[in-house]
């Protein structure tokens, strides 16, 4: 299935670190389940940018970010496992 390019908005957590949450609207939190949005505490804009399929992000896969942003309106990116990474 193919994805359409999409606008994202990225925000930082400022509770967690080196976590993001890529919403399909800008400031639309609403689409965060109330547990999620509280355990990040406060969201701070950091990025706009236009998704595709083929653009490469530094820790996530741009299909699978487009895919969670068309099914639940966000994606979490967490901090990598390995410190290496």
């Amino acid at each position: 299935m193919t994805i359409p390019a999409t606008t994202c908005y990225v925000y930082k957590s400022l509770r967690k670190a080196d976590t993001y949450v890529y919403l399909r609207a800008r400031d639309d939190f609403a689409a965060l389940p109330a547990e999620l949005a509280q355990a990040l505490g406060k969201l701070v804009f950091v990025l706009q940018l236009e998704l595709t399929s083929e653009r490469k992000l530094a820790r996530e896969e741009a299909s699978v970010v487009l895919e969670h942003l068309a099914e639940r309106g966000f994606h979490l990116q967490m901090p990598p496992t390995d410190p290496l990474e």
